[in-house]
């Protein structure tokens, strides 16, 4: 028997869409762990970024958000943006979404999706399992997309891991093994700059690098928001309403400044509470671009760089954390079949999607951060659901959702 359609991801994206195709009646089968990779992708003691206004996972349902959440679990409420969400509220509150709208979740291993001769998809699990699908949506999070620059991978013979000399930001659950080291950060955004905090708290001896001259800032707190300007879940900023509430305009745009916009739009900035517990605790050094790299004879990873003003630095750790984001690269899905893959037209290394988040091969569906070089910056955070769910639910239901 064929499925109707397959959600691949358990994330805050897949459990939306699983959510609105449930409640729109469609065949649904949904394959994931959930929350993965919130909860082993990040250090213990993270807070989000984001404003409770800006975290709730999208539903028709009513009483799923992030407030309906902590009322339930009878904790303290998250609805102000002066209230931080720590990221263990978060899973837990993923977690709870899952169990609540999506109780028939397979926690499986989705192994490989390939291309029926005759129209739909089959897929096999890593249960064994095989079975067809008439339309895929691939909203697998950023699995796969860790981007560690060449020069600092070329340092780890086996990759990056936690327990070799270099590191992504995602490798990390526990800085705390860093008490008494020293270690070097490389980055200048939410990721980096947070990190650094917690292993300056957990007892480590810690140096930011960043590339730009002034990359270390740290945003607005709310009562020093621009009040002329209309909300959005960023912050007061006509642009950022326009990326929120909008992006169905986004896609129009030459493909150069849409990739532009991506990168720059809500770039490296620490928000607003991070800066007391970073500024005087890690040593900064800016406008570092990195040069090369090496391993001394005690095991140290030495960094050389160039300075402001053309001269050279170095630069030497016991560990060094690349918090340098993610990069959407197709060829990372490997769960994807490699002739589907061939198959797809790119941005970038982005899937080029219509209006209605399909694909080049007929019946594959992209969301979340492989979206964001189609519909803009949005598509790379939770609030993006909010847009993108109905949308592509309504259009997965009217071409494949009836029998």
């Amino acid at each position: 028997m064929t499925t109707p359609v397959a959600v691949i991801g358990a994330g805050p994206y897949g459990l939306s869409i699983a959510s609105h195709l449930r409640e729109r009646g469609v065949a649904v089968r949904t394959f994931g762990d959930p929350m993965v990779s919130w909860r082993e992708n990040m250090p213990a003691g993270m807070v989000l970024k984001s404003t409770p206004a800006a975290s709730d996972i999208s539903t028709t349902r009513e009483g799923h958000t992030l407030p309906d959440f902590c009322r339930e679990m009878g904790e303290r409420p998250l609805v102000t943006d002066w209230d931080l969400i720590p990221s263990e509220t978060f899973v837990r509150y993923g977690q709870w979404f899952q169990q609540q709208l999506v109780p028939d979740l397979e926690q499986v291993r989705v192994v490989s999706v390939d291309r029926r001769p005759g129209g739909g998809f089959d897929l096999k699990l890593d249960s064994g399992e095989q079975f067809q699908a008439r339309a895929v949506v691939v909203a697998s999070g950023l699995l796969g997309f860790a981007h560690t620059p060449d020069l600092l991978r070329g340092l780890a013979p086996d990759g990056p891991s936690a327990g070799g000399p270099v590191s992504h930001s995602s490798q990390h659950t526990d800085l705390g093994r860093f008490a008494g080291r020293e270690v070097t950060v490389v980055g200048a955004g939410q990721s980096a700059l947070e990190s650094a905090a917690l292993l300056a708290e957990a007892g480590a001896t810690v140096r930011l690098l960043a590339r730009g001259r002034n990359a270390v800032g740290f945003g607005d707190p709310p009562n020093r928001q621009p009040r002329l300007r209309p909300e959005s879940p960023f912050g007061r900023a006509w642009s950022l309403y326009a990326f929120s509430y909008h992006a169905q305009y986004f896609r129009p745009l030459p493909t150069s400044l849409r990739l532009y916009l991506v990168r720059r739009v809500l770039g490296p900035l620490g928000a607003w509470w991070l800066r007391e517990r970073f500024e005087g605790k890690v040593t900064v050094s800016q406008g570092h671009a990195l040069r090369s790299g090496r391993l001394d004879g005690e095991g140290k990873v030495v960094l050389s760089t160039a300075a402001p003003g053309g001269r050279a630095a170095e630069f030497a750790a016991d560990h060094v954390i690349a918090a340098t984001g993610y990069r959407v690269d197709l060829d990372a899905l490997d769960f994807l079949g490699p002739e589907l893959r061939a198959a797809l037209a790119r941005t970038g290394g982005s899937p080029r999607l219509g209006a209605d988040f399909s694909s080049s091969v007929p019946g594959l569906y992209f969301t979340g951060l492989p979206a964001a070089a189609t519909f803009g910056p949005v598509l790379r955070f939770v609030c993006g659901t909010e847009w993108a769910s109905p949308r592509l639910a309504r259009a997965v239901t009217a071409a494949y959702g009836r029998p």
